[in-house]
């Protein structure tokens, strides 16, 4: 009987102490309000507005739930993160909300496996931000007359930052003037970003050696609380 009370004892205790400990955090795109509906996402997520570091994430959806592929420390704006609804151009801030990826490119070829549609940087290569010309937000090869250069950033010009990356889909379907144009998820420059989202290059390799089209990944941007807390998107 001595025992027994011993045993019934430990036994509760251990029980008292397993009901004591907190439940295991959801993984993070399980608390998001949307994540694209495909199996592929990547998260971006800064402590806060004026966080110019955080961390990306990329996840794969298997038997009901995600799970995370790989991890690295990134980069935003010099200014930090501004809600995508409200953002205006110029103001080096990168975008929160969930976009999708349409298409890679790189000055770099692409590298062998890579799945997703992927356009080489040529010497003629733009992106054009000016809110006057008929290829807002586009890429350009040539530069049209319409689109001033000193309004477009040529993409040959950021070897380092453009060797690999991935379109964000921000102000890209519809695009709205002066709200913000050529938002990308690329490898490391020297500090923070213009307003796009960067990774180490090793990173960003692995992301497209990952990223499947099939699988319709998003990228969902934000802080960790807050209004443009990334569990909003």
């Amino acid at each position: 009987m001595h025992r027994f009370l011993v045993t019934a004892s430990a036994l509760l205790a251990l029980a008292g102490s397993l009901a004591a400990r907190p439940a295991e955090p959801q993984p993070l795109p399980e608390r998001l309000a949307d994540t694209g509906g495909g199996t592929q996402l990547i998260t971006a997520e800064a402590p806060g507005t004026d966080s110019a570091t955080g961390t990306v994430t990329w996840w794969d959806r298997r038997r009901g739930g995600w799970v995370a592929a790989g991890s690295a420390p990134a980069r935003f704006g010099a200014n930090g993160l501004a809600d995508g609804t409200t953002r205006v151009q110029g103001t080096n801030t990168t975008p929160t909300g969930l976009y999708d990826l349409p298409y890679a490119f790189g000055i770099e070829a692409a590298a062998p496996g890579i799945r997703y549609p992927y356009r080489r940087v040529g010497e003629g290569s733009w992106w054009c931000q000016d809110n006057a010309s008929r290829a807002y937000n586009r890429w350009v090869d040539p530069r049209p007359a319409d689109c001033r250069p000193e309004e477009a950033e040529h993409l040959a010009g950021y070897s380092t930052q453009y060797a690999r990356a991935l379109v964000i889909g921000f102000n890209y379907h519809r695009p709205v003037r002066g709200r913000g144009a050529g938002i990308f998820l690329h490898v490391d420059g020297k500090g923070a970003t213009a307003g796009c989202v960067s990774v180490p290059a090793a990173a960003m390799g692995r992301i497209l050696a990952w990223a499947a089209p099939a699988r319709r990944p998003h990228i969902a941007v934000g802080t960790t609380s807050g209004p443009t807390a990334i569990t909003r998107y």
